[in-house]
């Protein structure tokens, strides 16, 4: 058994993140593949994620390499097929070019409240989306998440942040605006008041009724924009 698992092992690609599910043998003596795959770990021939979660390293010129961030959360943003979560706050603020700073925390996006766990190097925590996750909705979950945290974006200014989402929106097609205004209205007033902002200065003429008639008129909305990146704050409460 131990042969077998070793081959196996040897053809999953280096950083890939199993367990013992992931073995026939497992079926019948879990047990067993999990002392096999211990010994390997013990060995050096595999290292440990989490409990019960292994991957074969990869050494660089540099040193040995960490597994990539899908591989460390691939369980919690994918079951049996389906989309249960996606990755996004400070990985997303870094992939969509709002900050330099590469984040050492993950924030995962989830229809259920979790507490946070550790994984290797990181910190897992978890973010209550009420929006349904798809493949389409992810990009512009991701966007709203942004608008979100707008406060917390490390290494950068607000004007620089506003200015940067701005374009992000800008990029946007018909639909994919549409949809995203639709998607906010399940997020708090503060990114309905940003985006409907955001929206009418890339284009006065948007309609922005569903998200200006959701807000509260005693309600303002501290984010340290300027009037000269974002001009109708005042019609926004957003100061």
């Amino acid at each position: 058994m131990t042969d077998i698992i070793k081959n196996t092992i040897n053809k999953f690609p280096l950083g890939f993140i199993f367990t013992t599910s992931d073995f026939p043998a497992a079926a019948e003596n879990p047990k067993q593949v999990n002392k096999i795959l211990n010994t390997f770990m013990a060995e050096g021939f595999l290292r440990r994620l989490s409990k019960g979660r292994f991957y074969k390293p990869q050494i660089s010129k540099f040193g040995e390499l960490a597994p990539d961030t899908y591989q460390t959360v691939k369980d919690l943003i994918e079951k049996d097929g389906k989309l249960i979560g996606y990755i996004t706050g400070y990985t997303a603020f870094n992939d969509l070019g709002l900050t330099t700073q590469v984040p050492s925390a993950l924030q995962v996006g989830t229809y259920d409240e979790k507490k946070a766990i550790v994984r290797g190097a990181y910190r897992i925590s978890f973010i209550k989306q009420r929006n349904n996750i798809t493949k389409e909705n992810i990009p512009l979950l991701k966007l709203l998440d942004c608008l979100r945290f707008f406060k917390i974006i490390p290494d950068t200014m607000p004007d620089t942040a506003c200015k940067r989402l701005l374009y992000l929106i800008s990029q946007l097609d018909e639909n994919q605006q549409n949809k995203i205004k639709n998607l906010a209205l399940k997020y708090t007033p503060q990114i309905r008041a940003l985006l409907g902002a955001m929206l009418e200065t890339l284009n006065p003429q948007e309609d922005t009724t569903s998200l200006f008639k959701m807000l509260n008129p005693m309600t303002s909305y501290k984010l340290g924009i300027s009037d000269k990146i974002l001009s109708n704050q005042k019609k926004w409460n957003i100061k």
